[in-house]
C-alpha cells in the first residue's frame, strides 16, 4: 500500500512541487489536502482524487492519512507539525521548520514522544550538483575546504507566490523572517552538509531595500542579506541572499580548497566545475536545479516515503533542520547587534 499523504496548505509550493511529485511517485499517494480556500482546495483535490478539507484539523483525525507535508505560512509550521504528530501522522515540514528555536525544539521533542518521523524539506542538498560535490570533496582529491562563496538571488517571492504581492510572504505576523528565512536557511544547510562542519560564528548585513507589498508599501521583513560564516573547522565564507535581483536567478555555490576549486551552479550546462591546482580541469554534466520559473523534481518526497517504507529516520531531519534555523537566527541577532555572534 503507498505512504497515503495529507497536505495542509495548497499554495504554490503545495501545487508546484509536493503534491505532483507525490502523485508522481508509485509508492505515495494524495489522499487528502487541506486549505481554507473553499474553491481552491476542492478544485485541487478533484484534479488528484484527493479528499477535499477546509480544515486541517479535521483532516488530521482521517485515518486514511499516513503522513502530513506542511507548508503554509511559516509561523504555523511548528504548531500545525506538533499537532499532526501528535495526530499519529508523520510530518514533512517545509523550511524554515520554525520561526524560533523553542517553537523548533518542541517540534522535535514531539517527534520523539510520539515516535513519528519528522523531516525538513531542505532539497538543495539533493540537487544533483550538490549530490555531485558531495561526492568529490568526500573523495578526497581537492584535500582540505578552506573558503566558499555562495549565493541565492531571485527577483521576490511575488512571482511565484498564488496570492503575487498579496502573498504571506511579505506580512510580518505570518512569515516573520524574509529572503533570510526563505533562501538563507537553504543555503546554512547546504554549506553545513557539503563542509560536514557546524557553522559556529557569524555576522553581517541584513536590510530591506527595495520590495514592496500590494499597497506599495516597503516590506518590513528582509529582502537582502550579506552574511558571513566561520565553522568549527576553521572554513570562512560569504553568503549573498536576495530578493530584488531582478534578472536571472543565481543559485551558486564556489569551494576553494587545498588543491583547487569546485564550483556549482556558474555555468547553465556544467553544473559542476572542478578547477585543480596543477591545471586540471573537469566538467560534470549533471542534473539541473529548480528555479522559480523551472521546477524539476526536488527528491524530497521521494525521501521521506522511502524513509516511512523502510521504517528508517530521515536523513534530513528535526535537528537537522533545528542546525539550519539556529545559524541563520543567529545571523539575523548578530546583524542586528552589528558584531560577530558566537552560535550557541
Amino acid at each position: 500500500m503507498p505512504v497515503r499523504y495529507g497536505i495542509i496548505g495548497c499554495g504554490a509550493i503545495a501545487q508546484r512541487r509536493h503534491i505532483p511529485e507525490c502523485a508522481a511517485n508509485p509508492a505515495s499517494k494524495v489522499a487528502a489536502i487541506a486549505d481554507p480556500v473553499k474553491e481552491r482546495v476542492d478544485a485541487i483535490a478533484a484534479k488528484y482524487g484527493a479528499k477535499a478539507y477546509t480544515d486541517y484539523k479535521d483532516m488530521l483525525k482521517d485515518p486514511n492519512v499516513d503522513a502530513v507535508v506542511v507548508c503554509g505560512p511559516n509561523t504555523l509550521h511548528a504548531s500545525q507539525s506538533i499537532e499532526a504528530l501528535n495526530a499519529g501522522k508523520h510530518v514533512l515540514c517545509e523550511k524554515p521548520m520554525a520561526t524560533t528555536r523553542a517553537d523548533a525544539q518542541a517540534m522535535i521533542d514531539t517527534a520523539n514522544k510520539t515516535g513519528k518521523y519528522l523531516m525538513i524539506g531542505l532539497n538543495q542538498r539533493l540537487m544533483p550538483p550538490h549530490v555531485r560535490a558531495k561526492e568529490i570533496l568526500a573523495s578526497g582529491k581537492l584535500g582540505k575546504v578552506l573558503a566558499f562563496r555562495t549565493a541565492f538571488k531571485h527577483p521576490g517571492p511575488e512571482g511565484w507566490a498564488i496570492e503575487g504581492a498579496k502573498s504571506w510572504f511579505f506580512k510580518k505576523g505570518q512569515a516573520s523572517m524574509g529572503v533570510t528565512g526563505d533562501l538563507g536557511v537553504h543555503k546554512a544547510d547546504l554549506l553545513r552538509w557539503l563542509l560536514g562542519q557546524e557553522f559556529t560564528e557569524v555576522g553581517g548585513f541584513v536590510s530591506t531595500l527595495d520590495k514592496k507589498d500590494q499597497h506599495g508599501d516597503l516590506i518590513d521583513i528582509d529582502d537582502n542579506a550579506y552574511l558571513t560564516f566561520k565553522t568549527a573547522g576553521g572554513v570562512i565564507g560569504s553568503m549573498i541572499l536576495s530578493w530584488t535581483n531582478y534578472g536571472a536567478e543565481e543559485n551558486y555555490t564556489v569551494l576553494y580548497c587545498e588543491k583547487g576549486v569546485l564550483s556549482l551552479g556558474t555555468d547553465p550546462v556544467y553544473g559542476v566545475i572542478v578547477n585543480y591546482r596543477n591545471g586540471d580541469k573537469e566538467m560534470h554534466k549533471v542534473g539541473e536545479m529548480s528555479t522559480n520559473e523551472k521546477q524539476v523534481p526536488s527528491g524530497v518526497i521521494d525521501l521521506f516515503t522511502k524513509s516511512i517504507e523502510s521504517k528508517t529516520p530521515p536523513e534530513i531531519d528535526g535537528i537537522e533542520g533545528y542546525r539550519s534555523l539556529d545559524a541563520i537566527l543567529t545571523a539575523m541577532e548578530a546583524a542586528v547587534a552589528g558584531k560577530i555572534t558566537k552560535i550557541a
